[in-house]
């Protein structure tokens, strides 16, 4: 490993490569990499060695030692990598929602219109308990302590203004 670390010396590289692909891969099979895997996994191995083998510290580790972790580390990177799900671009979690189609956005603004409109016929007790309950997101007990009203009530209220609504818009379809 000396001559391949200070000199590039491809000989001893070629030396040091019939002597450990085969071991290697050996190792790798027996880690669960399938044949073709192991064999490429050897082959990554012992290139990440020929472009690090500057950094080789024989006091560290013996050169087997060095090559074998080096293979470990690779079966890990590629076992990693396998289960990281690839991105799918057609995921339907991924694909943004369409935009409103231009009628659509009409048919929104009429309802919220009509709704506008609904509620200004109700009583305003209701109406302030309604705005609570759904535009500040208050639970009922919420309210009826914001309110100071038994919890009975503020129910029977939101409940009867609900109703109302419902009768004045309908069953939600646009009679137009």
């Amino acid at each position: 490993m000396q001559a391949v670390a200070e000199a590039g010396d491809r000989a001893a590289f070629g030396t040091l490569y019939d002597h450990f692909a085969p071991r290697l891969k050996a190792y790798l099979m027996r880690l669960g990499a399938a044949e073709d895997v192991a064999e490429e996994l050897a082959q990554e191995s012992l290139i990440v060695a020929w472009r690090r083998a500057a950094g080789f510290d024989p006091v560290q580790a013996s050169v087997a030692t060095w090559l074998f972790t080096i293979a470990r580390n690779k079966r890990i990177d590629r076992l990693r990598r396998e289960k990281r799900p690839e991105f799918d671009p057609n995921d339907p979690a991924l694909v943004p929602e369409a935009p409103p189609l231009p009628d659509q956005g009409l048919d929104v603004a009429r309802d919220e219109a009509r709704l506008r409109a609904a509620l200004l016929t109700l009583p305003e007790e209701q109406t302030r308990l309604l705005r609570l309950a759904f535009f500040s997101d208050l639970s009922h007990r919420d309210i009826a302590e914001k309110e100071r009203l038994p919890l009975g009530t503020v129910k029977s209220r939101i409940r009867l203004a609900l109703a109302r609504l419902k009768a004045q818009l309908g069953d939600g379809e646009n009679t137009d």
